[in-house]
């Protein structure tokens, strides 16, 4: 199906990607400057909505948090060590479409959520750290399951520039830090690029 802008023609695959990178950007930027908004009203109330929308591990009430934790954070500083990452990530997986990245962020945030609901240690999770490794996971792996040389050099890239953060997977004694929110945000994101991989075409048998 051909694709047309405004009355000039097809739009070219160039054009479609430069759309997309407009919608990316404005897309993450709009969505870190939400995260920035709800800390603002956060830190006025004292923190309080922490307490009332954080996630609270194998609580039934909790389950529901698991809408809202990743919108909340510790601090200014804890949400701007979030913010640049969240955007390089959200707006690289944003290039290859909305779908995909609406698939490849609900399954890292539902990831991140179940984890640390199921295995988290006590008190209050907050923050967006879970979809931020859920995203990465997704960069790093989908080029093996698509076949693509250009997003598997894409993940060597990445990998290298942030392979330190997969440490963060790993269960920590720093008990302020939830290795639990980082895993299943990682595994979510692997599961959405397992779903998202180009399937075999059938291919018809004679009679």
């Amino acid at each position: 199906m051909a694709l047309y802008g405004n009355g000039d023609g097809p739009i070219t695959a160039k054009e479609s990607l430069a759309i997309r990178a407009r919608g990316g950007l404005l897309f993450m930027g709009g969505f870190v400057g939400l995260l920035a908004v709800i800390e603002l009203v956060n830190t006025l109330m004292s923190h309080s909505l922490n307490v009332i929308f954080g996630l609270r591990p194998r609580s039934v009430d909790g389950v529901f948090d698991i809408l809202t934790f990743p919108l909340l954070h510790a601090n200014f500083g804890h949400l701007l060590s979030n913010a640049l990452p969240l955007v390089i990530f959200g707006f690289l997986v944003f290039l290859s479409g909305l779908r995909v990245f609406l698939t490849a962020l609900a399954f890292s945030w539902l990831g991140s959520g179940l984890a640390v609901w199921l295995i988290g240690g006590g008190g209050v999770t907050v923050g967006a750290s879970g979809l931020v490794f859920g995203l990465f996971a997704f960069l790093l792996v989908r080029g093996f399951f698509n076949r693509s040389w250009w997003q598997i050099l894409l993940s060597v890239v990445l990998f290298l520039a942030y392979g330190g953060i997969l440490f963060g997977v790993l269960p920590t004694v720093m008990g302020f830090v939830s290795w639990q929110a980082h895993l299943g945000g990682a595994v979510g994101g692997v599961v959405a690029a397992v779903l998202l991989r180009p399937r075999p075409r059938a291919v018809a048998q004679p009679n």
